[in-house]
């Protein structure tokens, strides 16, 4: 859709579509939607809100009626509905978008199920437990699914299980003990499955677009507070992270910009870039200097500054990765 709107926009540009003729283009492309593709689209969307309400509805009623439900009932209305939804999402004569639905709703229940039980029994298990054990029992099903959405919630599970334990813990078996052993575990992760979806995108034919840029936030996100909490202890001394983070983003632009052009990564680089820069100049402007208005208003303009000249240079580079 964006390449076809691109194209258009060149030739109107071009002088190739005449002006009057420009509403008849836009209806030829296909750039709106066909009132099938509205009712495509609606049932798609009413078919994933029924089916997470359900799994849903099965944790609220669970909770509503805890004192006068016992615990095999408890446990058989749970298991019930994810063996209800497993079924759905084997049986062949479903389509495939209800058999993801079903096996969403399935990886959903999971989790409630191991939180019923961790409840019910009082198990004493650390939260980073309940989720990673929920991860590597949904991972078979996510295996075979291969439905992107069910890989990003699998990741998000993984994300949840790593800050937690890093934060219970501060390291592997405790040993490492870092108030930043948590970003740095989010941000490994992340960046890791980061090159993996790159490199199933270029050599397996993987897609969504989406995913990738999630994966990306998720991974310049700890990046950024790293550096940012850096900043906030040290002020502007050398450090190692300084290092990390400017090959971080020097790897970012160059595989973002040479060898697989995306604005919306370089412009979250620049995000990054401009919120650190910002901080330093707090740093010190405002904390190891005087406390004047000066001060801010020089950080005001440096800020106008450095975000028009952002804009600029991605508009540059828009034009220039469209040709």
């Amino acid at each position: 859709m964006a390449s076809t709107r691109r194209e258009l926009i060149s030739l109107i540009e071009q002088g190739v579509i005449p002006p009057e003729q420009v509403t008849r283009a836009v209806q030829a492309s296909g750039l709106h939607p066909s009132p099938r593709a509205w009712a495509l689209f609606i049932d798609r969307l009413l078919l994933w809100l029924g089916g997470l309400a359900l799994a849903f509805a099965v944790l609220f009623f669970i909770a509503y009626n805890w004192a006068e439900m016992g615990r095999w009932l408890r446990f058989g209305v749970v298991q019930a509905a994810m063996v209800l939804a497993v079924v759905v999402a084997i049986w062949p004569k479903y389509s495939p978008m209800v058999q993801r639905v079903a096996l969403t709703s399935a990886t959903l229940l999971l989790g409630v199920l191991l939180a019923l039980f961790g409840q019910v029994y009082q198990t004493g298990a650390d939260p980073w437990q309940l989720f990673f054990t929920w991860a590597v029992l949904t991972l078979p099903w996510v295996w075979m699914a291969r439905f992107e959405l069910l890989w990003v919630l699998w990741l998000g599970l993984l994300n949840l299980a790593v800050g937690l334990y890093f934060r219970t813990w501060g390291g592997p078996f405790g040993v490492l003990v870092s108030s930043d052993a948590a970003l740095w575990g989010l941000f490994g992760l992340n960046t890791l499955a980061l090159a993996t979806w790159e490199w199933g995108a270029r050599c397996r034919n993987w897609s969504r677009q989406w995913a990738l840029r999630l994966l990306a936030v998720g991974s310049g996100v700890p990046m950024t507070l790293l550096t940012m909490r850096l900043i906030v202890d040290a002020g502007l001394v050398w450090s190692p992270m300084l290092a990390i983070y400017s090959l971080w983003l020097a790897v970012l632009y160059g595989v973002y910009r040479y060898w697989r052009p995306d604005l919306f990564m370089i412009a979250g680089g620049c995000v990054s870039a401009l919120t650190v820069t910002t901080l330093l100049l707090a740093r010190l402007l405002l904390w190891e200097g005087d406390w004047q208005e000066g001060s801010l208003l020089l950080i005001t303009i440096a800020v106008l500054a450095m975000g028009a000249g952002a804009v600029v240079w991605l508009k540059r580079l828009h034009r220039e990765i469209s040709q």
